[in-house]
């Protein structure tokens, strides 16, 4: 058996959130997968596989947070000075700070341009990421700051491939191959395929929409529901969406018990911003939406962990991002004009 299976045998009640465990898994079963089929077929591109939950519309490592509707652009580009810092303090913010800002930000939301995206374009999202790359079990060691970029298909399916993923830099996954994001049975427009048409089906009522969002979250173990719905909501803000959906999400998270403000944050490409949380003392993850401060435009998220069995007893940055660039393309692959004179 090799090192990978074994790695896959262990326990999931790690410090990562499920989405990142699967994440890690999906890489290591593809080199297993890769490994067993070389001789057979050793000219087929590796693939990725979606994950069962996504967070922040992606299903690798941290998924970006980025609205193009609260953007209120099609393209947005962004300076970079490829630093973040490794601790935060202690956040200090009231429930009903959260609850006003994300008011705020559903109404900077709803004043954005309307962007139409067809069923045959794609999304396309540049990030800058930094993720653990410790060891399990063991301390959390931050890797390099790279770059990822997805095209999320807008076709509603049933589809196996649902997007494809390419990252460049040190600590990228497999630098430089663009890979599909594969799964092994077709799936629908839905939580799992957030396409613009099904997000436009939605409810832009925020107590309609909470409903729904609650019939379609599923905590894993140690997670309570409203913890579930903050990070499947977190998940489905990052894609290109009406305006009235984008404000109608920010509505029913500031409904949720526990959600609340952290005056200061810091995204993966240095910007300070502020963010919003929701504390779940039963999980050992705790991820922040960040924005920034005066446009309310999304800036990156940060995650951290607490897990007494790697030693890690202070909550600890595990993960952070910035969102650099968001668009809307005709094809897999293509690249928006501002990046590709880059």
């Amino acid at each position: 058996m090799s090192e990978a299976e074994e790695l896959l045998k262990a326990t999931a009640e790690w410090d990562l959130p499920p989405e990142r465990h699967r994440h890690f898994k999906d890489v290591l079963m593809q080199q297993i997968d890769q490994d067993r089929n070389q001789d057979l077929n050793p000219n087929q591109a590796p693939s990725v596989r979606p994950s069962v939950r996504r967070r922040f519309t992606r299903p690798a490592v941290l998924v970006p947070l980025a609205s193009a509707a609260l953007a209120g652009a099609l393209l947005v580009t962004l300076s970079v000075d490829g630093h973040a810092p490794a601790a935060r303090a202690t956040p200090s913010a009231t429930a009903a700070g959260a609850s006003v800002t994300l008011n705020r930000i559903a109404t900077a939301a709803m004043a954005s341009d309307t962007i139409r995206v067809r069923d045959d374009q794609f999304v396309y999202v540049r990030t800058l990421v930094r993720s653990d790359t410790g060891s399990f079990p063991g301390p959390v060691r931050l890797g390099a700051l790279h770059t990822e970029e997805r095209w999320t298909a807008q076709d509603p399916g049933p589809l196996r491939v649902t997007g494809w993923l390419r990252s460049s830099g040190k600590d990228a996954i497999m630098p430089g191959q663009t890979l599909p994001m594969q799964s092994t049975e077709p799936v629908p427009a839905g939580v799992h395929h957030p396409t613009y048409r099904w997000l436009a089906s939605l409810p832009t009522d925020p107590d309609a929409l909470l409903a729904r969002l609650y019939k379609e979250a599923r905590p894993v173990e140690g997670e309570s529901r409203d913890q579930a719905v903050f990070s499947l909501i977190g998940d489905l803000i990052g894609a290109v969406m009406p305006p009235a959906n984008a404000a109608a999400f920010y509505r029913a998270a500031a409904k949720l018990p526990g959600v609340r403000e952290v005056p200061d944050a810091v995204d993966a490409a240095g910007r300070h911003g502020i963010a919003i949380t929701l504390d779940d003392t039963g999980f050992a993850t705790r991820d922040e939406w960040i924005f920034d401060k005066q446009t309310l435009a999304p800036l990156g998220s940060r995650y951290y962990v607490t897990d007494p069995d790697r030693g890690i007893t202070t909550e600890t940055l595990a993960g952070t991002t910035a969102v650099m660039e968001t668009a809307v393309v005709d094809a897999k692959g293509e690249v928006p004009a501002r990046t590709a004179s880059r």
